[in-house]
């Protein structure tokens, strides 16, 4: 039938409406329960008399009522979390996560976090799974399924589909004795929680709580695992996270341009040999011998100081007798992160990158990192 804008009477003489748009398609509703529903313009009027105070009051309590279901979450935590963790860390399989509506969006952070931890995991939904998509799980995958009632009836029937695939599940579900419970290998149980919804319908409290799990979960395992900064790194090459992480091995100056001298040479000596065309940096690295450790550091401002106090006789020395001894160095296996709290808890203009011997092989000038990431210097460290 199409839509009309006339009233039709019911078999019971009531009312019906059936006043649509074009092309779209309601089921009619009695007149008599249309008297029960809110208007826009109703509505509307109701949301401008809502008390201001009330209002927040109930925003409040939301906040209030999740942050206490976190807080009873703590004393569930038990050894099923830490087995389940364990069996993520080990698994050589794929890591499959999944759950319907809101325990889906759970399950999607859950997943896209684990990946950025270094594991292979991927959202699966439940209802695609079942029409085909359960080609992707294959013998020793490992599926997390999360459900707070446990009686979604897709994931019941994944779950089927899994064990007979070979694979193992971990439920992430109100208690282990609900059906998905049951069917699953290992369950965490998070426990009953009032929904902070007024109406005690939307999932407000339960999806708190379910993600605050799955975050205890990937980080366990990812401890369990040995995920390490460079790990992380790796899987964060872009933005501001990216950068930071970024090692000083991808971002210092080598070969010529780090100015590198012998302590037995000649300041004079050095200052001329090493000058010419290359980019620019106020640092020369002293050493004691070729392939020797970082001894020293010679800055600009250390030729100044001696210029400004009459000791240009120094310049015909060796370099030895005015370098900064045992200068502050950064490991290569540090991150950009690293170097910049270095900079700036130092006030430092130049910092080497040495290597496990001691031995320079690179160098990170404060300038280099401008425009890099937006940290922020103290004005102090640009000296």
């Amino acid at each position: 039938m199409f839509p009309t804008n006339q009233a039709d009477v019911g078999p019971n003489g009531q009312t019906m409406d059936r006043r649509l748009d074009p092309g779209t398609t309601m089921v009619p509703v009695p007149k008599a329960r249309r008297l029960l529903m809110t208007s826009a313009a109703e509505a509307e009027t109701k949301n401008k008399s809502i008390n201001r105070e009330s209002a927040l009051a109930l925003a409040r309590d939301v906040v209030r009522l999740e942050a206490q279901a976190l807080t009873q979450l703590i004393h569930k935590i038990d050894d099923s979390l830490f087995e389940a963790a364990t069996k993520i860390a080990e698994t050589q399989g794929i890591i499959h996560v999944t759950g319907m509506g809101k325990a889906g969006w759970v399950g999607q952070k859950f997943a896209a976090t684990a990946a950025s931890l270094g594991f292979r995991a991927f959202f699966l939904h439940p209802a695609e799974a079942v029409h085909g998509d359960m080609g992707r799980v294959s013998q020793g995958d490992l599926v997390i399924a999360m459900s707070q009632s446990g009686e979604t009836e897709e994931l019941l029937r994944l779950t089927k589909a899994v064990h007979r695939a070979g694979a193992s599940v971990i439920a992430l579900t109100e208690s282990p004795e609900n059906p998905l419970g049951r069917e699953s290998d290992l369950t965490i149980s998070l426990g009953r929680f009032q929904e902070a919804c007024p109406m005690g319908l939307a999932p407000t409290t339960s999806t708190t709580v379910m993600m605050a799990m799955s975050d205890a979960l990937a980080i366990l395992s990812a401890q369990i695992k040995g995920v390490l900064p460079h790990h992380f790194a790796a899987n964060h090459p872009g933005g501001k996270l990216g950068r930071r992480l970024t090692g000083v091995d991808q971002i210092m100056r080598t070969g010529r341009h780090v100015r590198i001298a012998h302590q037995s040479e000649l300041v004079r000596d050095v200052l001329t040999r090493l000058g010419g065309a290359r980019r620019r940096s106020g640092a020369i690295l002293v050493i004691t011998e070729q392939g020797g450790p970082l001894v020293g550091i010679f800055t600009d401002s250390d030729l100044v100081r001696l210029l400004e106090r009459g000791r240009a006789n120094m310049l015909d020395l060796p370099i030895s007798e005015s370098m900064t001894l045992s200068p502050s160095v950064i490991r290569i296996s540090a991150t950009v992160a690293d170097a910049v709290e270095a900079l700036q808890a130092r006030k430092l203009s130049e910092l080497p990158v040495v290597n496990e011997l001691g031995q320079p092989v690179g160098l990170i000038d404060v300038t280099d990192l401008i425009g890099l990431a937006p940290f922020n210097f103290d004005d102090e460290a640009l000296i």
